[in-house]
C-alpha cells in the first residue's frame, strides 16, 4: 500500500519545513495552494503564518470553502501556531471579522503568549512521547477552552496557570508551537500515525 500523500497548505508559513518534515518520514508531502490539489491529498497540514492572512489567501484562491468541506468530512489534519487558530472553532481576542475554517471544538487566544518580542523557546512534554519536545513559540496562541471530545497533549505555565498548547480531537492534531522547526519529527510522526490509523 502506497504512503498516504499529505498536503501541506501553501498561503504562507512555513511550508518547505514541514515538506521536509514529512517526506523524511516516508510520507509523500505535496503543495496545496488550489481546490484540485486539496481533493488530491489524505491528510492535510496547516503551517505557521499569520491566520488573518491565510484566510484571505484561501478564499483569493477559491479555496476557503472547499477547505471548510474537507475538515467537516474527516479530513486528518494537523495546525501548528497559526494552523491551531484555523482549525478552532472559536477565538478570543480575534482581529475584527476574523474567520477560522473550524473542527476543532476548542477556543484559541490569538498573540496569548505576547507579540513577536515575547516568542521563547523550550521543553514541552507531550504526553505520549518519551522526551519532551523543543517548543518554539512565536507570536503563539495557546487554548483557552476544549470541548468534551478534546484531549490536552501538553501544556505551558505561565504567571496566570497552566494553558494547553496541543490537543487532539479524533484525527485533528494541533500545537501553538512549531514542530516543524528543528530536527525532532516525532509531532509529525503522531500525526502520520493518525492518519494511518
Amino acid at each position: 500500500m502506497p504512503p498516504p500523500t499529505i498536503g501541506v497548505l501553501a498561503l504562507q508559513g512555513d511550508v518547505r519545513e514541514h515538506v521536509a518534515a514529512l517526506t523524511a518520514l516516508g510520507a509523500r508531502a505535496t503543495t496545496v495552494r488550489r481546490p484540485d490539489e486539496l481533493a488530491a491529498v489524505d491528510a492535510l497540514v496547516l503551517p505557521g503564518g499569520e491566520s488573518t492572512t491565510m484566510v484571505k489567501l484561501a478564499r483569493a484562491f477559491g479555496l476557503l470553502e472547499p477547505l471548510r468541506e474537507r475538515l467537516a468530512t474527516g479530513l486528518p489534519a494537523f495546525g501548528t501556531c497559526a494552523g491551531m487558530i484555523l482549525l478552532a472553532d472559536r477565538i478570543v481576542d480575534g482581529a475584527a471579522g476574523q474567520e477560522t475554517l473550524g473542527g476543532l471544538d476548542i477556543t484559541v487566544r490569538r498573540n496569548a503568549f505576547g507579540r513577536q518580542v515575547d516568542s521563547f523557546e523550550g521543553p514541552v512534554a507531550v504526553r505520549g512521547l518519551d522526551e519532551p519536545v523543543h517548543g518554539v513559540f512565536i507570536r503563539a496562541p495557546w487554548v483557552e477552552q476544549v470541548g468534551a471530545g478534546v484531549e490536552v497533549l501538553a501544556r505551558v505555565a505561565t504567571d496566570d496557570g497552566e494553558h494547553p498548547v496541543a490537543v487532539r480531537q479524533g484525527r485533528l492534531l494541533a500545537t501553538s508551537f512549531h514542530p516543524e522547526v528543528g530536527d525532532d519529527s516525532r509531532l509529525h510522526r503522531l500525526f502520520l500515525d493518525l492518519v494511518g490509523g
